[in-house]
């Protein structure tokens, strides 16, 4: 017998598909990487990541936790797909119950994996008492799994001059870097300058954006050229997009711009690079 393929996510599923994928670009890890470092499986994260699997919402609060993101936005994504797959997004007739979203979280010894399951259920009546039960499970004796490692930051691939024009993420700079100044649009857009001392380069990030935002990033010395980055899509809209890197050493003075694709006003501001953040190695 054909097997059909899988069709598309939901809409809502494929948005927290692709805003944690940028997210966990941000971490540098492997899927393999990333298994070893959280409570989900490696072919779990896969299955999340491309948006054939509503993830638990434990699972979103990890990842932004290993790439020292804010945890709000992702988890705003995350409710409005588990609303679409649980039919509490729309009004119809009530049907019966879908399946729970997946919780595979590794093999476990008979009685932990019934905690466990247990855990998954009482995950999509109340997300927030998750993270107490995993407390006390976490507390049983006899576990034979210990504790996940701390995360290990990323080794940087390029620093300073060799960053110019390249991605934050793919060069792992992205992991725990400074916010160097925000700034919100009259469209309603979000805006940050970021900064790694450890590659001595910033960039700016966008998000809450629409089809034909542009953002611009340059130095105010006039050393380089500007870096852009546009939105092309309304999954690119519901996500993190982030500019090239430019060249940041103390003192520099990084400025963005941005372009409403409404062709509104252009909105700019910026920050400069101080000693005490080129040599911090704490993300705000």
């Amino acid at each position: 017998m054909t097997r059909t393929p899988p069709g598309p996510p939901p809409p809502e599923r494929a948005r927290l598909a692709s805003a944690l994928t940028e997210v966990k670009a941000g971490t540098g890890l492997s899927l393999a990487a990333l298994a070893a470092k959280t409570t989900f499986s490696k072919s779990s994260w896969e299955r999340y990541l491309n948006g054939r699997t509503l993830p638990p919402r434990q699972a979103v609060q990890e990842l932004c936790q290993l790439a020292g993101e804010p945890e709000g936005r992702c988890l705003a994504l995350w409710e409005l797909a588990e609303s679409e797959w649980s039919g509490r997004a729309a009004p119809t007739t009530p049907a019966d119950p879908p399946a729970p979203p997946e919780a595979d979280v590794r093999p476990a010894t008979h009685g932990r994996g019934a905690v466990l399951a247990a855990l998954a259920s009482v995950c999509a009546i109340a997300a927030g008492g998750l993270s107490v039960a995993l407390v006390l499970l976490a507390g049983q004796s006899g576990d034979p799994r210990p504790s996940p490692p701390l995360p290990s930051a990323p080794v940087p691939r390029c620093r300073g001059a060799g960053c110019e024009g390249k991605s934050p993420m793919h060069m792992e700079c992205g992991a725990a870097p400074l916010t160097l100044a925000s700034h919100r649009t009259s469209t309603g857009a979000h805006l940050e300058l970021r900064y790694s001392d450890k590659c001595a380069a910033g960039w700016a990030r966008m998000w809450s954006t629409r089809i034909g935002d542009r953002l611009e990033l340059n130095r105010t010395d006039g050393g380089r050229r500007p870096h852009a980055a546009e939105i092309t899509d309304g999954l690119a809209a519901q996500s993190y997009v982030y500019t090239p890197m430019t060249e940041a050493l103390p003192g520099t003075t990084v400025r963005a711009c941005f372009r409403p694709a409404t062709g509104g006003t252009r909105e700019c501001f910026d920050a400069r690079v101080s000693r005490a953040a080129a040599a911090s190695p704490a993300a705000r």
